[in-house]
Order: C-alpha cells, then sequence, then structure tokens
C-alpha cells in the first residue's frame, strides 16, 4: 500500500505533500527535522491521505497534486 500525504506546518501553515509506503514512520522523520526540505517548519500535522495499492500510480498521483492544476483540485478536497 502506498500513501500520498499531505502535512500542513503548524509553523507556517503551509502544505508539504509527498508520498510513503507507511505514514507512521514518515510523520515522524518529518517531524524530527530528518528531511531537509521540511526542517525549518516542523511540527507537521497530517492533514490527509490517499491509499493507492499500485505504487506507480501513487507517484504520479503525487507529481499531479504538485502541478498548479493539482493543487487547486487537492485544495477543494481539503475544504
Amino acid at each position: 500500500m502506498h500513501i500520498i500525504y499531505v502535512l500542513r506546518s503548524q509553523k507556517d501553515q503551509n502544505l508539504y505533500i509527498g508520498c510513503t509506503s507507511n505514514i507512521k514512520d514518515r510523520l515522524e522523520t518529518h517531524n524530527r527535522g530528518n528531511v531537509l526540505s521540511t526542517k525549518g517548519r516542523r511540527p507537521f500535522a497530517l492533514i490527509y491521505q490517499e491509499e493507492y495499492i499500485d505504487k506507480y500510480k501513487a507517484f504520479q498521483k503525487e507529481r499531479f497534486y504538485k502541478t498548479p492544476k493539482g493543487k487547486k483540485e487537492l485544495l477543494e478536497k481539503l475544504k
């Protein structure tokens, strides 16, 4: 199982979109500061996730959510 996840920084309220097979460990990794791109924006809260059986489809959807059109779609889901 692969999970697309959305984290909200409790420091600056910005979102981070990622993909993993273990959401609990990945959230802990972000909050420990072990991810360079999010290190200065800790702590994070998990606000959304989607599960996929196919790893390829999960990473494809993650990339889509990082585009302007995909981000708009994702923000609609978060409302």
